[in-house]
């Protein structure tokens, strides 16, 4: 009817109820039409009625109401405690734990059984020694291009705004102005949460922190309204039902099409998942309770081992979890906001009960954790300073100078410095005329300029353009790989450092990479890309310049959900008291000779640096905590003890390293755990990482020679591909129509590298088949 009257609306309504009690596996939808908010008012009601009746209004004011079973909704239960639970908490815990890849080295089974006991004792006879729980850290994703313009977001994958952008950069700096050093880190699959935690950890200076990406902290699924503006959304279906969406506990959207643009299971990033797992809609409630067991089984567990946890999630996830650390009534989680750009701190007790703040606290109705800054002070700063960029030109962000700057450390600054001073010189020196004065005779006669090859590092060398004619032959297996099926391992060393246009020893030393170093990494996101790389899993080490690299690489691949295991023996060489100094240094205080058989000798390491010394990596706490694969240092372990007068764990960390001790750990951290982890399963692998780190995986693949190894360069920013099944390296075609032999330096041993590729069955079946097919006409 045109109008329903009064019963006509009581009588539909009964039906719907009636239907919705018999429930139906395959759902009841129902429509009528009206030209007034007669309809929107009954799908308001029914969108309540039950909890699962979905009402929209379509472009010709067609009211319709689909009343699901909550079978059909994949909630099949009636109580709170069963409504997203369909698992026994075994299971869940279960498949928790199975989750993702192991980002922290754990001790060992029996290690973990025997120090459980000891610590159980240790804690009842000296409650004072017990270990404290460590802070819980939440920080909401920055603004999202979507959310800038008002749309259901949700599952949907939108990048951060420049404004997002500074919010997280600002969160970092609220964390250090308050002394918070995150231990772990905990986000969603999403890439404006995973490009919020690099904002801060770059900000943070804290690359190498594990972070484990999980899908339980995604945003709340909205269903078929993913992607639809807000706004128009509620003009069209009322703003009742919009805001029962977004604010009431159990009321779902319509659910994605299967297959559609927004079908969750058609994502790559969701293939480890079940189809029960991967929800087509959500309510809030939903969103909250798949939460609750990474809560229960990961992060809580990582609190109560003393770890501070930061979590860098989105609204619904952060407020599903201030639910259940609170205890919050259903009643009053609608009020619970998380906004952007500011932390989020809660304290636990030895119970895990969040500790109430003090008195005049910053915190949230019905929460415990404290702000670290009043919300809303910083979406108006951004405002403001936005409006400023508008109107005075030149304000628009950091100078290129600042952005150098931070890239480069003092030393670095100072022998830039002297680069430039000469490089001017250079210049200057064609306009200055003969005056007479008496100038300096140089004892040899020969030119004062440096020579270029005393420039150059041989263990962290740039990357190096060979001469056409030095090349022995034509390598083979350039684009041989079939990335639609071959397993395959890449390699790719770190792009260039600071360190490495200077030709410093770098060792374990932690310089970014450059602006040319950025660029390296990209190219080779970029050649990848061009040649349809997907990768599954990606390793690198536990230095910056690594990390980078791999996170360049998988934001030209679009990847940057993938998990990213970091290690320590993936490291470079430790150069000991080396590090730091160039070529040109070391021949200086120790004598060419020396020098020559530290660079050229595979088991010979440098001088040790001192226990005490800013090289020594186990002075590196913020990392060492992470490292529980190395073997315990008593003397190590009696002397800082004494030091810090209270008992101190030290492990053996290394002093110095020569090729051979660095390849003792790389070679078999890849065929003790990435091959077992990954390869064997036939994943696809990336590995970012160093020189001589990478020339001991090789030597091990490609049986190179010992005595051959230190002729063997790698060049930055280059993939090595390795073919699992065939056993061999390729490289890729990068479209200029060179021969990549021409253009970079892979040294002599490149025959070494390169060989042919072994032929599989499958080759010769081909081959056979082809035979035939020439065969046939001659035969007819």
């Amino acid at each position: 009817r045109e109008r329903p009257t009064r019963m006509a609306k009581q009588k539909l309504t009964y039906a719907l109820l009636l239907l919705h009690l018999l429930g139906s596996s395959r759902g009841t939808f129902v429509s009528f039409r009206s030209s007034n908010s007669e309809s929107r008012s009954i799908a308001t009601r029914l969108l309540v009625l039950g909890n699962d009746a979905v009402g929209r209004v379509d472009s010709h004011h067609t009211a319709s109401v689909h009343v699901s079973s909550r079978l059909s909704m994949s909630t099949g239960y009636d109580t709170d405690e069963e409504y997203s639970r369909c698992l026994t908490p075994k299971q869940e815990r279960k498949n928790v734990l199975d989750e993702g890849y192991k980002l922290i080295d754990d001790l060992p089974r029996w290690k973990r059984l025997l120090v459980k006991p000891i610590r159980m004792v240790r804690n009842t006879l000296l409650p004072s020694s017990a270990t404290k729980p460590g802070n819980l850290i939440m920080v909401c994703t920055g603004t999202s291009t979507w959310k800038q313009n008002y749309t259901f977001t949700g599952w949907a994958d939108p990048d951060l705004t420049e404004q997002g952008i500074q919010e997280c950069e600002h969160a970092a700096r609220l964390l250090i102005e308050a002394g918070y050093e995150p231990d772990i880190i905990y986000t969603s699959r999403l890439k404006r949460a995973i490009r919020s935690v690099w904002t801060i950890v770059q900000e943070l200076d804290s690359v190498y922190l594990p972070i484990f990406k999980s899908w339980r902290l995604n945003e709340r699924m909205y269903g078929d309204v993913t992607g639809l503006s807000k706004k128009e959304t509620a003009k069209k279906l009322g703003s009742d039902v919009v805001q029962a969406w977004r604010r009431s506990l159990k009321s779902r959207p319509p659910p994605a099409k299967k297959g559609g643009e927004f079908d969750p299971s058609l994502d790559r990033k969701y293939s480890d998942l079940t189809e029960e797992q991967i929800p087509l809609t959500e309510s809030l409630k939903d969103c909250m309770e798949r939460t609750r067991p990474l809560w229960e089984y990961k992060i809580s567990r990582d609190l109560r081992k003393g770890n501070n946890v930061m979590i860098v999630g989105h609204s619904n996830s952060l407020r599903g979890l201030c639910k259940i650390i609170d205890d919050v009534p259903d009643k009053d989680t609608r009020d619970l906001t998380i906004p952007s750009g500011i932390p989020v701190v809660y304290k636990f007790d030895k119970y895990m009960k969040p500790i109430p703040p003090k008195e005049g606290s910053l915190t949230q109705l019905h929460t415990s954790g404290v702000f670290l800054e009043k919300p809303g002070l910083l979406n108006k700063a951004l405002k403001r300073q936005e409006s400023w960029r508008l109107q005075v030109p030149g304000t628009d962000g950091d100078s290129e100078i600042k952005k150098q700057t931070k890239r480069l450390t003092t030393m670095e600054k100072s022998l830039m410095k002297l680069r430039e001073e000469k490089e001017m010189e250079k210049w200057a020196e064609q306009f200055v005329e003969d005056t007479g004065e008496r100038q300096v005779k140089l004892v040899n006669g020969g030119s004062s300029m440096v020579n270029e090859d005393d420039e150059e590092g041989e263990f962290e060398e740039d990357t190096n353009v060979k001469d056409a004619s030095e090349l022995q032959g034509v390598v083979p297996n350039i684009g041989q790989v079939d990335v639609e099926k071959d397993p395959v391992v890449v390699f790719v060393r770190h792009g260039r450092t600071p360190h490495n246009l200077l030709a410093l020893f770098t060792g374990w030393e932690d310089p970014p990479l450059a602006e040319s170093g950025v660029e390296d990494a990209k190219r080779a996101g970029q050649l990848l890309r061009k040649h349809g790389f997907q990768f599954d899993v990606v390793y690198s080490s536990w230095l910056t310049r690594a990390i980078e690299t791999a996170w360049y690489i998988l934001d030209e691949l679009d990847m940057t959900w993938l998990p990213v295991i970091k290690s320590w023996r993936l490291n470079e060489r430790h150069y000991g008291a080396l590090t730091g100094k160039s070529k040109k240094m070391v021949g200086n205080i120790y004598g060419e000779d020396q020098l020559k058989k530290w660079r050229r000798g595979f088991n010979i390491p440098p001088p040790k640096t001192s226990s005490f010394s800013f090289e020594y990596p186990g002075n590196d706490y913020k990392r060492t905590k992470y490292v529980s694969d190395i073997r315990i240092s008593f003397s190590e372990t009696l002397f800082r003890s004494i030091e810090a007068k209270k008992f101190q764990l030290h492990r053996k960390f290394p002093k110095s390293e020569s090729l051979k001790m660095c390849m003792d750990r790389s070679i078999p951290f890849y065929t003790e755990r990435i091959v077992p982890e990954a390869v064997a399963k036939g994943k696809r692998v990336l590995i970012t990482s160093h020189e001589n780190a990478i020339r001991g995986i090789l030597m091990h693949l490609c049986e190179i020679p010992e005595e051959n190894m230190n002729d063997l360069h790698l060049p930055n920013g280059v993939p090595l591909v390795y073919n699992v099944r065939r056993k061999c390296i390729s490289l890729l075609d990068e479209g200029t129509g060179e021969d990549p032999l021409e253009k970079y330096d892979f040294g002599s041993a490149v025959d070494y590298l390169f060989k042919p590729c072994e032929l599989l069955e499958e080759d010769f079946i081909v081959e056979e088949e082809a035979e035939t097919v020439q065969r046939e006409p001659v035969q007819a």
